[in-house]
This record gives C-alpha cells, sequence and structure tokens, in this order.
C-alpha cells in the first residue's frame, strides 16, 4: 500500500475516532491547513506534540462546522475524529507540516463481553458523576463497537491515551482503561479533595487577606 500524504497538526491533544474536538484556529499555517480541508471535505491529522518531536500515531479529524469566523481569519471549529494513522515519514513541502502515513484499524475483531463492558461504564460513570473525571464535549456513544475511545475521550492522561490510540484490539483497550481507571481513581479522588480544601487553612476558615 503507497503511503497517503495527509496535513499534519500538532496538538498537546489526543482525538479518538468518532469523538468531537472543538479547536481554535490562530496561526497563519493552520488557518491555511484548516481552511484547505473545510473547502475540499478532506480529512487532517492531529498527532500528539511532545517537547521532542511528535507521536508517530495520530487520528484524522474532519471539520463538522464552524462555530466562529473572526475578522482576522481566526476560527472556532468542532472537528470529529475518524481514521487512526502511522506516521512513516515527514514532508516540509508547504507552511504546515505533512506525513507520509499509512492507515489502520483493529485487527482482533473478538467482540468485548457486556460484562467487560459494564464494569468499564461502571468505573467511567462513576468518576464523571463525581467530578474526579472531566466531562467530555460529547456524552460516549455506548454502543459504539469501540466504546473504549468514548470513554477515554474524558481522560488527562495523554500518554496512556496514546497507547490506547495504538491498540488494536478493543477487549484489550476495554481491560487497560478499566485497569486504569482502578488504579488512578483514588489518586483522582485525593485530588479532588485537595482541590475543595485548596482555599482552606488549617483551621477550616478562609486564610486572612483572601
Amino acid at each position: 500500500m503507497q503511503p497517503f500524504l495527509l496535513p499534519l497538526f500538532p496538538l498537546r491533544v489526543v482525538v479518538f475516532p468518532r469523538t468531537p474536538l472543538p479547536l481554535h484556529i490562530f496561526e497563519e499555517r493552520y488557518k491555511e491547513m484548516v481552511g484547505e480541508a473545510i473547502r475540499a471535505r478532506t480529512e487532517f491529522g492531529v498527532v500528539l506534540a511532545k517537547e521532542d518531536g511528535i507521536v508517530n500515531a495520530g487520528c484524522t479529524v474532519v471539520v463538522d462546522s464552524v462555530l466562529k469566523e473572526y475578522s482576522d481569519g481566526r476560527m472556532d471549529v468542532l472537528t470529529v475524529g475518524m481514521r487512526r494513522f502511522e506516521v512513516l515519514g515527514l514532508n516540509e513541502e508547504k507552511s504546515y507540516l505533512q506525513g507520509e502515513v499509512e492507515f489502520f484499524d483493529d485487527e482482533d475483531l473478538e467482540p468485548a463481553s457486556s460484562e467487560l463492558k459494564e464494569k468499564a461504564l461502571g468505573q467511567y460513570r462513576g468518576l464523571v458523576e463525581t467530578g474526579e473525571l472531566r466531562r467530555p464535549a460529547a456524552d460516549p456513544m455506548v454502543n459504539d463497537p469501540q466504546l473504549s475511545f468514548q470513554l477515554a475521550q474524558a481522560l488527562e492522561d495523554l500518554d496512556f491515551m496514546s497507547i490506547l490510540l495504538r491498540n488494536r484490539s478493543e477487549v484489550e483497550r476495554l481491560k487497560q482503561l478499566t485497569d486504569y481507571l482502578t488504579r488512578s481513581a483514588p489518586k483522582m479522588r485525593q485530588a479532588a479533595r485537595m482541590k475543595k480544601l485548596a482555599p482552606l487553612n488549617g483551621h477550616g476558615s478562609t486564610p486572612s487577606g483572601m
């Protein structure tokens, strides 16, 4: 299969197939890139940006709607994740980065058991309701055959999200996600408690001068 040349948008974010991602576009090169994608109704790739470069796997998005356009060309758009890909090489012929990519999907097509799905959903719902997971832009589609992606969009651990994105088995992703939420729940709850107590001093009252 010939590699596909795809416009790339490095961001401190991980997006999954069929999950929403709002973006504020302000750099000139990305105004150009996103403008071309809107006009041609084409995809561009979102890749996780790190201090030492980009992660060599990502997910394409399409612009679902333009939420706001500014007089200076900036725009707020709502995108939706589409296809996962691996980056095989980089191309810098345009003002924005492009990548030679190959698309991939799950190779292990075994459906997850209802017990595993319910376990993951139970962990997810409990943490979201108590405010220990960030509430995603849209509620998860629980009938999605890749339910793990719908749940993982609420996470903040970009490295773990990137691992899930690369995994090609829904069963394994749900197991990883359930284990991660189980291990992380005490830390999340402790962080939430500390955040609530942060404005208070040791006597349970607001410190003077605040």
